[in-house]
């Protein structure tokens, strides 16, 4: 029978085999850098709906070469898992445990591939494109079909959509079958936030904050907690819940957006332009990061934020 050292040493020498780059790579690169290059001077709102566009665009293609590539990496590992199996029978194992290994190797691609969608799902849903997002994570619950997850994720995209009713369905099902999950009920939140429902928004935020069980859950809880305080004008409040967001994810650059408004309409408009000045320069690529430097010229010309 062959020793397990062997099998992962056939692995190691498959991925090997495998191509370095996807599909295209070059070509996706060189339009990487272009879209890079025209960003570095001034643009106009024709110009930046343009680059957006082409950022989405180029994204969906990237993804897709991945996928595909790592489709063909997994299929190529599923011919070392029959492999092993073929060698199983050949030296007398019974039928029954070799079937096993096969139907495990099967569950593993079938999970991974609902882990490949859910990445790409998220990642729509960060450049802002939740239509695409929803597709993404529908594709991840036919493969998963008890991903609470993916279900979650899926009504955050309808909850982005403003396709509310349909987003509650969705996480009602996902509470249904686990009351104590954070995402579902971080969301829930947002939408009892957005229908100006704050106690129920209040009492949901706090629960998924108090459960810690997702560190996404725990992060925009304290982002949409500040968002209620502030429509609710207890600045305090919403400024400690917005620090507490920058800390738990320096990243979420919607933090500081969201700062520097709760502080301009308290009267800190020093401090604002400091928030917004931290989000433009945390990522000057980033959606956020962009509100954050527009509105800062905004301000500085004599504007004032969105209320």
């Amino acid at each position: 029978m062959t020793s397990p050292a062997f099998h992962s040493a056939l692995i190691e020498e498959l991925d090997a085999l495998l191509p370095l780059s996807v599909p295209n790579g070059d070509a996706l690169i060189a339009r990487r850098d272009a879209i890079a290059k025209a960003m570095d001077g001034t643009l106009t709102l024709q110009d930046r709906e343009r680059i957006k566009g082409e950022i989405v665009a180029l994204f969906r293609e990237a993804e897709a070469a991945a996928s595909a590539y790592a489709e063909l990496k997994d299929s190529v590992k599923s011919l070392a898992a029959r492999w092993k199996h073929a060698d199983s029978n050949a030296t007398g194992i019974a039928p029954g445990r070799g079937s096993a290994v096969h139907a495990n190797a099967t569950g593993r691609i079938d999970h991974l591939g609902a882990s490949t969608y859910i990445e790409k799902g998220w990642s729509l849903l960060s450049l802002g494109d939740a239509v695409a997002a929803e597709q993404a994570f529908v594709r991840a619950i036919e493969l998963a079909p008890n991903s609470s997850e993916a279900e979650s994720l899926r009504g955050w995209a309808q909850m982005m959509q403003e396709n509310y009713d349909s987003a509650l369905l969705t996480f009602h099902n996902v509470l249904l079958r686990e009351p104590q999950n954070a995402l579902a009920r971080t969301n829930v939140g947002y939408i009892c936030l957005r229908k100006k429902i704050y106690g129920e928004a209040i009492e949901h935020l706090s629960r998924a904050i108090r459960l810690n069980e997702d560190r996404r859950a725990t992060l925009y809880a304290h982002l949409y907690l500040g968002q209620v305080y502030y429509e609710r004008e207890m600045f305090d409040d919403a400024d400690m819940f917005f620090r507490k967001a920058i800390e738990l994810g320096p990243n979420l650059l919607q933090a500081w957006y969201e700062l520097g408004r709760s502080q301009w309409y308290a009267g800190q408009r020093e401090e604002a332009n400091e928030s917004w000045r931290a989000g433009a320069a945390a990522n000057k690529f980033n959606p956020w990061g962009k509100r954050c430097a527009e509105l800062l010229v905004s301000v500085e010309q004599g504007g004032a934020p969105p209320r």
